[in-house]
């Protein structure tokens, strides 16, 4: 089993728990080890391979947990696991991916009616079964409904960081090889698109059919679909199929292209190498009128060949690239190397897992200058949000340690801040003598997602005019892996945020990725400052900063609008209110 396996393991025991009503701390110990699984940077199996007491020293992980990591890494299951699927039904679980349904919900749903499935939801909402129960209503079941439609129409996709998690193993399980020259992912992964259908890896090789035994032995796959010379398809233990190409190095650069896409983005390719005299495919670029190759070593050649420079992967989606290359006018997409702090951490105090102190070392180790911690606020009761006087205290703390790093001659610096919660009529969860103290107020939206479009445009809008917030955070509320986003007119969120001199944040978590590509497309045209943040709650989440960099790529945006690329100096500047 993987990290991502395991930590997977835990969340699914948190769920059943909750389901089954079980007690909150209990709970909470089971999300939190799989937060903490799930942001090691090393992979758990080496770790017990190497020295199992090495596992005690993983912050949050107490005896039971150690034992059951241990029972799982060797055995490839967790009995406690299993009896709770025994007990409730595994299909429960499925229940959960349905927007809007929660475990409470699942609870209601079980105990009222028996439901334990996905297919026994929908029934009982086209019979109208939902709406009478206790906190539900017609809107409430017709959400329901809506989000069972949506589950249906996303079935068979993963998300990015699982497909990124296989794609890397495979890659390097592949790159032990003798005789193997460079081994690449493509497709929409390599794009950095949100989800993924399946996975396709390119190979150069010297002889292909070794490449393909040693591919079908790899220990997650599950069946092989076809087995060919050139290419073979398989599908993973977790329903992903995946497609191994071996191809000559002269045709290297012309497949990767290929199979890197968008469909959209070829299409106009090959229209263009058309008018050319030019024929593309993923075997090189061929000269129409005698089929004589011509090039196709390097993706560089490919665009040569049709007079463009090198288009990067993440903006081949045909939404004005070939236009912009072709000028001249490709934008220089931000690099994770330009990110200098991250200004969305959580620290124990409210839902995180690691103090002040260990958040300044991880970050110092990635080359930061800053980092902004900024827990919840009081409304958000699960996650142990902050009153007023716990921030005060918060705020000393800082102030204490801050003072600290420049005694030992430290130039990071701490910022002082909170995730305040944005209530239902637009005005914030905290006081307002106590948000003009903090360096940084990031607002966000944890409850009453079902409100309409008008309705939630003028919450956000609200909250932005209070000229307290500084940040917006993840501005849509959606989790790709069970919440789709809450109704919002985004441009004029915009215009608001661009008046009051507001950032909006791309949130980095995985799950989120918050604002999505086309919004910070949006956000840059309109001249709106971005954040990219990743919403810290272990220390090794910090590294997912990636994923919100490569998807601020993808909606063109560059190191000048993104707030978090500047030096110290100047982000305290630029946050600071009249």
């Amino acid at each position: 089993m993987e990290n991502l396996d395991i930590a997977k393991v835990f969340y699914e025991i948190a769920d059943l728990l909750e389901i089954k009503g079980d007690n909150p701390f209990r709970i909470r110990s089971y999300r939190n080890a799989g937060l903490v699984i799930e942001g090691l940077p090393v992979n758990i199996k080496s770790i017990l391979e190497r020295n199992e007491e090495e596992l005690e020293e993983i912050p949050g992980i107490g005896e039971s947990l150690h034992e059951k990591i241990v029972e799982m890494l060797k055995t490839g299951k967790c009995h406690f696991h299993q009896e709770l699927l025994k007990e409730l039904s595994p299909t429960l679980l499925d229940l959960l991916k349905v927007s809007g349904v929660g475990p409470k919900k699942v609870k209601l749903f079980y105990d009222q009616l028996g439901i334990r499935s996905v297919e026994e939801l929908e029934k009982a909402g086209k019979e109208g079964k939902l709406r009478d129960l206790p906190g539900m209503g017609e809107k409430s079941e017709e959400k329901i409904l809506k989000g069972i439609k949506s589950l249906k129409a996303g079935a068979g996709r993963f998300g990015l960081a699982v497909g990124l998690s296989y794609a890397n193993q495979i890659v390097e399980y592949l790159r032990k090889m003798s005789g193997v020259v460079d081994v690449v992912p493509a497709g929409s992964l390599r794009r950095w698109k949100e989800t993924i259908g399946d996975l396709d890896i390119l190979v150069t090789a010297k002889k292909a059919g070794p490449v393909m035994d040693r591919f079908i032995a790899f220990p997650d796959v599950a069946s092989v679909v076809a087995r060919g010379e050139t290419k073979t398809t398989v599908v993973l233990k977790n329903g992903m199929q995946t497609d191994v190409r071996v191809l000559e190095e002269k045709a290297f650069g012309s497949a990767l292209q290929y199979f890197t896409g968008s469909k959209a983005h070829n299409v106009a390719i090959r229209d263009r190498a058309k008018r050319m005299g030019l024929k593309i495919s993923e075997y090189g670029v061929f000269r129409e009128k005698d089929e004589k190759w011509i090039t196709g070593e390097t993706e560089e050649e490919v665009y040569k060949a049709v007079g463009l420079p090198w288009i990067p992967p993440e903006v081949r989606e045909n939404r004005g690239e070939i236009e912009a290359a072709e000028k001249g006018r490709l934008p220089e997409l931000i690099k994770v190397e330009d990110i200098k702090g991250d200004l969305h951490v959580h620290t124990k105090e409210s839902d995180g897992g690691n103090t002040i102190e260990e958040l300044v070392d991880y970050a110092v180790k990635k080359g930061y200058e800053y980092i902004a911690i900024t827990d919840h606020s009081k409304a958000v009761g699960i996650a142990h949000g902050l009153n007023e006087e716990r921030l005060l205290k918060q705020i000393e703390e800082i102030d204490k340690f801050n003072k600290r790093l420049t005694a030992h001659g430290s130039r990071f610096t701490v910022l002082k801040g909170t995730e305040v919660d944005i209530k239902g009529d637009g005005t914030l969860d905290l006081d307002e003598k106590v948000l003009k103290k903090l360096d940084i107020v990031i607002g966000a939206v944890h409850s009453r997602f079902n409100m309409p479009e008008d309705e939630m445009t003028t919450r956000l809008i609200a909250a932005i005019e209070t000229d307290l917030v500084n940040v917006i955070a993840h501005p849509t509320g959606r989790l790709l892996t069970g919440r789709e986003a809450y109704p919002l007119n985004m441009e004029k969120v915009l215009e608001a945020a661009k008046k009051y001199n507001v950032a909006m944040e791309v949130n980095s978590y995985p799950d989120r990725l918050d604002l999505n590509d086309i919004h910070c497309k949006l956000a840059k045209d309109m001249g709106v400052m971005l954040v990219i943040s990743t919403d810290t709650h272990m220390k090794q989440h910090m590294d997912n900063i990636r994923f919100g960099v490569n998807t601020a790529r993808r909606g063109w945006v560059e190191k000048k609008d993104v707030l978090n690329t500047r030096p110290l100096n100047e982000v305290l500047k630029l946050l600071k209110k009249k």
